[in-house]
């Protein structure tokens, strides 16, 4: 072997010439190599997808919009997609040549930081008002409920949305940094003048001072997700025809408080707190006292006995609160006794809310969902149809972001699960890069990753409610936000369509334990808004798209929050 090497290296001594030949073909076969790689996986389109009106698309005739480079076969590894990246996106992103469209404009480009922070201030003044600077004391907070703290980027409008969203009335920001949500103010008004100090993230804005509080009176989207404390507000109701059926546990209280019931209810382990006037009631969500048909707050306005800022309802109308007790009457989960005859798909755009429809209807039914696919972190949080194979019959239905021909017409029926792609996206993102209740680090956001993801994914959300409803056999469309909404009445439609008998107390217990695992916090919203103008310009045109399909099916078109921008 020596040998045959001092051969070679003679050789080439005596003929530079021949070395640098061989050298510069080396380097040009290795280019090639390296061009030709960046183009696997984009597959060729048959005569009959090429054009997308033949194919029966969603307005006969029309040209479709761009759609976009996808980039097939890249950046998928981590969910196993690129092998079914092309039957995902179906006929819909090809031209009539069969070729693929041209690549969309870039989203790269400079945020607008004056323009979010005006929009940012009037959505503030849209929904809090500010009421005065308070007195707080460590040992005795004046806001008692959620609080988190950010020495770095605390703005008003953060405090205000996260404890908007998890139904305070009050937000109230110290120290230029702390946040704190109650349900009431526990505290001395003071002079605004004490509260003195800069928000760290916002210049020009105060966030209270030194043990003073900067306090917003919340306007909140829905009055019946008010806390006050670790219970949640329901609402007013009437009555109930026959109260001890309803709400069979009743104590006299005659120095009554919000506390007092709830920790009373609590205590004998019932997952409802009414209080009527100097009587505590504890119950379940029944058929006898549903929780559906609220009355007027007025109604419900008679004051504590022993809190001043509360109400405690009156014996004709009970103010209601729901305790941190779990309502065990829907959480028994098993497999289908015998072999099912038909697939029922529960499909989606990933960050639809696949995960937590499959939570809904396992409580709902009593029987565990399947998997197109194998995912470990929801084996362990308890969906245990995971491991099965998507064939086996013993799953009630099986969750699929799946959407070409073959795979959807694999399905005797589906629920086809459709949310506003502004938040899906962001939620998928939010998954792809934190995991199922993490989020997507800030750098990640503003690097090359969020733009890229966008010009991938945001296609798929339009195609895979286009093919679901030309190829799928049966299918019931429910809208994310219509769940969300009205989660009886839509988790009924989904139950009827999956053909098991439900109770309606089940279903009221499922409306009492609907959150699941997997409720992301509000603590890591982005201060502002991801999508460029060429994003949004383009996500606008999906969204008719998907409208006009589901119109033209004499189905509901799209929400009008779909329309944010």
């Amino acid at each position: 072997m020596a040998k045959l090497w001092f051969k070679f290296q003679r050789y080439f001594r005596r003929k530079p010439v021949r070395f640098f030949t061989f050298l510069a073909l080396y380097l040009t076969a290795g280019s090639l190599v390296f061009l030709h790689s960046g183009f696997v996986g984009q597959p060729a389109v048959s005569g009959n997808q090429a054009n997308p009106a033949a194919a029966g698309g969603p307005a006969e005739g029309a040209e479709l919009p761009f759609l976009g480079d996808m980039h097939l076969g890249r950046g998928f590894r981590d969910t196993g997609e690129a092998s079914s990246i092309a039957r995902r996106y179906g006929p819909w992103l090809k031209g009539k040549d069969g070729n693929e469209r041209a690549k969309l404009s870039d989203y790269g480009g400079a945020w607008s930081r004056a323009l979010k922070g005006r929009v940012v201030r009037e959505k503030e003044e849209e929904r809090a008002k500010y009421i005065g600077c308070y007195l707080d004391d460590t040992q005795s907070r004046a806001l008692r409920g959620v609080s988190f703290f950010d020495y770095k980027k605390m703005t008003i409008f953060r405090c205000q949305d996260n404890c908007a969203e998890r139904g305070y009335l009050y937000a109230g920001l110290e120290f230029g940094a702390e946040c704190y949500c109650g349900h009431k103010i526990q505290a001395t008004n003071v002079s605004d003048a004490e509260c003195d100090m800069e928000c760290k993230g916002e210049r020009g804005s105060v966030c209270g001072g030194a043990n003073r509080l900067s306090v917003y009176r919340l306007q909140l989207a829905q009055e019946s997700a008010r806390r006050y404390g670790s219970a949640v507000f329901r609402g007013c109701f009437r009555r109930p025809d026959n109260l001890s059926l309803a709400l069979p546990v009743t104590a006299a209280m005659l120095n009554m408080s919000v506390d007092k019931c709830v920790d009373f209810c609590t205590e004998k382990e019932y997952p409802l707190a009414a209080l009527a006037g100097t009587a505590c009631h504890c119950g379940f969500p029944t058929t006898r006292f549903p929780l559906h048909d609220r009355e007027d707050e007025q109604l419900c306005a008679q004051k504590c006995s022993a809190e001043e800022f509360e109400s405690c309802g009156t014996p004709s109308y009970f103010i209601v609160y729901q305790t941190q007790v779990q309502d065990n009457r829907c959480m028994d989960r098993r497999f289908l006794p015998g072999k099912s005859k038909q697939l029922i798909a529960l499909a989606s755009f990933p960050g639809a809310g696949n995960t937590w429809a499959r939570h809904l209807i396992e409580l709902a039914t009593g029987f565990y969902t399947g998997s197109y696919y194998f995912d470990g972190s929801l084996y362990n949080k308890g969906f245990k149809g995971e491991r099965d194979h998507w064939r086996s019959g013993r799953t009630i239905c099986i969750k699929t972001h799946e959407s070409g021909q073959k795979e959807i017409e694999a399905f005797d029926a589906a629920i086809l699960l459709i949310r506003n792609p502004y938040k899906a996206l962001m939620a998928e993102f939010n998954r792809k890069y934190g995991g199922h209740i993490g989020f997507a680090a800030h750098a990640h956001w503003k690097g090359k990753e969020w733009p890229e993801f966008v010009r991938n994914y945001a296609p798929w959300w339009a195609t895979h409610t286009l093919d679901w409803l030309k190829f799928g056999k049966k299918v019931l469309v429910v809208h994310f936000e219509d769940l969300k909404q009205d989660l009886f009445v839509q988790l009924g439609r989904m139950v009827n369509l999956l053909g098991v008998a439900v109770r309606e107390d089940r279903l009221l217990c499922v409306e009492s334990q609907k959150d699941g695992n997997f409720k992301r916090s509000g603590l890591r919203k982005l201060e502002y808004d991801p999508y460029t103008a060429d994003m949004q310009k383009t996500i606008s045109a999906y969204i008719k798209m998907v409208d006009t399909a589901l119109k033209g099916r004499n189905l509901t078109g799209v929400p009008d929050d779909y329309y944010p921008r």
